[in-house]
């Protein structure tokens, strides 16, 4: 899902897919209480879907710690922007995959 957004602010984020592999290990940071609530795993995913904000490298989160200080540095505006490009990962995967 290698997709740039700009957020109210105006930077610039780029976002990563977030395969099966890297889900399962961010399940496996934050652990089976944080796993099992929608809201936060909600949270988490577009937490860690993001790649870069103006250039500057945001890692993939590890840890519950790791995932806070991305999403503290994200902050609140961005976090819809970001809903939105995700929403429409679906659509643009089955366009790529079509050949369009």
């Amino acid at each position: 899902m290698a997709e740039t957004v700009t957020d109210e602010a105006g930077r610039k984020i780029e976002l990563r897919r977030v395969g099966v592999v890297e889900q399962m290990r961010l399940f496996k940071a934050l652990g089976p209480e944080l796993s099992a609530n929608a809201a936060y795993m909600q949270g988490a995913l577009m937490g860690a879907a993001v790649a870069m904000i103006d250039d500057v490298p945001l890692p993939f989160p590890t840890s519950e710690a790791g995932l806070e200080a991305a999403l503290e540095r994200i902050g609140l505006d961005a976090m819809a922007v970001i809903a939105k490009a995700m929403e429409r990962q679906p659509e643009r995967e089955l366009a790529v995959a079509a050949g369009n």
